[in-house]
């Protein structure tokens, strides 16, 4: 599958074996002994500080931090591959968990492309030295949230936040919702529109925003039904003042912002990957100790015919992700279409496979206490991260018949 050793650099190996000790040794004995924790309805009492900690002490959260300021440096040539091996190994453990660590890395390696060597230098360092900080990407607003992701040149999907130069400083206005670790981050990475007389494409700026910015709120955290170790937040800007300084790239933000999106479909086909292998671990060990009509589960076709799918379906999820990722790696030109197409197949073929584990656990599969169920919730969370499955077809339509596909936004022609 997507972990053979035949595929793997000796870099890969080794930060395959790290993440996967670190999972089977701290994050499946947390989730076995503390499985109603994740309803806890205080966000912040949810995941236990030694998960992030003993992360950060196998080096998982330091990927694509700079190394002068004690990071690790993946080699550039394999990175988006071996970022998705880490993250379908994390997701094994709990997609929420993975969920957290992926948006640090992301937002790392655009905060060490874009902000100037002071920025880099104080937040960086803040990071490393603190196991519980974590970053977030303010992207998705209330209304047309789907539209961020196209996105076409026409006024109608224009942000709605706004960021005004007001001397030397940026004045932030607006709000932002369905936030990756958006309710108890430190850092931000803010998008607002800079130029209205131009398309969103064109017009949209990016900048670093800390917690405690004055005008800067946290409202709330949104409640989902998986994932739940990843605290999803909204965010509301009112004449949040921003040093100039703090602009990441002025204007074109969305477009210099593909270093980020690119991967991030990649890494949510990874973490419903590691979902889909976390499902059918349990379920192959089930039937192999589970007695049902005098004899052992596995040994009825039936529940033989059914692990034999969730085997394929699995292998063939791996297959398309090792073929995207290496793609993203390589500059490929069709790596945002292939980018697309595994995030929508593998969000749908995992559904699948963990349809098939809670089934053949029976009564068993609909309990809280024996935590299969939760390989359902958290892999339904992926039909609709980074975009919708249907705004990620059109994506690929558009990206394979571009003079007939249809349009998504703007007045009807």
């Amino acid at each position: 599958m997507y972990f053979e050793d035949q595929y793997l650099t000796d870099e890969q190996r080794m930060m395959r074996d790290t993440s996967r000790r670190y999972v089977d040794r701290v994050v499946i004995p947390f989730l076995a002994q503390n499985r109603m924790r994740e309803w806890e309805m205080d966000p912040a009492a949810r995941l236990a500080p030694h998960l992030l900690e003993e992360a950060d002490a196998a080096g998982l959260r330091s990927l694509g931090v700079p190394e002068r300021f004690g990071g690790v440096t993946l080699e550039a040539a394999t990175a988006s591959q071996t970022l998705a091996l880490v993250a379908t190994e994390l997701a094994r453990g709990d997609s929420g968990l993975a969920d957290k660590l992926v948006q640090n890395w992301k937002i790392a390696v655009l905060i060490s492309r874009f902000a100037p060597e002071d920025l880099q230098e104080y937040w960086f360092t803040r990071y490393m030295a603190e196991p519980q900080f974590l970053m977030a990407h303010c992207l998705t607003e209330p209304a047309g949230a789907s539209d961020r992701w196209l996105p076409y040149s026409v006024p109608e999907v224009n942000m709605n936040t706004t960021a005004v130069l007001d001397g030397d400083t940026w004045v932030i206005n607006g709000r932002k919702q369905f936030i990756s670790n958006g309710y108890d981050a430190s850092l931000y990475v803010v998008y607002a529109n800079t130029n209205d007389a131009l398309p969103m494409s064109t017009g949209t700026s990016s900048f670093i925003v800390g917690r405690d910015t004055p005008g800067f709120e946290v409202t709330r955290c949104n409640e989902t039904i998986g994932g739940r170790y990843m605290n999803n937040g909204e965010i509301t800007f009112t004449d949040c003042r921003v040093p100039a300084a703090n602009l990441l790239v002025r204007d074109d933000a969305l477009a210099q912002a593909g270093i980020y999106f690119r991967p991030g479909k990649v890494l949510v086909a990874a973490k419903s990957l590691g979902i889909g292998l976390g499902a059918y671990e349990e379920t192959v060990k089930f039937v192999h100790e589970r007695v049902q009509g005098g004899r052992v589960l596995i040994k009825h076709q039936a529940v033989a015919s059914r692990i034999a799918d969730m085997a394929t379906r699995l292998e063939a999820v791996g297959a398309l992700l090792r073929h995207a990722a290496r793609a993203v790696d390589e500059y490929s030109p069709d790596a945002d279409v292939l980018c697309n197409m595994v995030k929508v197949f593998a969000s749908h073929e995992i559904v699948t496979v963990c349809q098939h584990a809670m089934e053949l656990h029976g009564g068993y599969g609909a309990m809280l206490e024996v935590g299969i169920e939760k390989y359902m919730r958290d892999a339904l969370i992926n039909l609709h991260s980074d975009g919708t499955t249907d705004v990620s077809n059109f994506k690929i339509v558009k990206a394979m018949f571009p003079e007939s596909a249809g349009r998504y936004a703007g007045p009807e022609e």
